[in-house]
């Protein structure tokens, strides 16, 4: 498919707690493939894993609900540059 992962994330630490961090990239990446979309990730700052990790969840959560929000002044357009989706 159509799909792309763009992984920025530094995690300082190999594990938090019992999770081994690196699953953070696995998970994306089996994400982006079943829901079949672009997704970049970019952090911008942090040293502590456990809030990178966090953030990044809470980030794309907020994403995804803006992007499927109805925007009431467009609700009868295509939500898409190019014309279709």
């Amino acid at each position: 498919g159509g799909c792309y992962l763009a992984y920025g994330l530094e995690i300082p630490t190999a594990r938090v707690g019992d999770f081994d961090t690196e699953l953070c990239e696995e998970f994306f990446w089996g994400f982006v493939r079943h829901a079949n979309l672009t997704l970049h990730i970019k952090q911008l700052d942090g040293k502590n894993s456990h809030h990178i990790i966090e953030g990044t969840f809470k980030s794309l959560a907020r994403t995804l609900k803006k992007a499927v929000e109805i925007d009431e002044k467009a609700k009868d357009e295509i939500p898409s540059t190019k014309g279709v989706l």
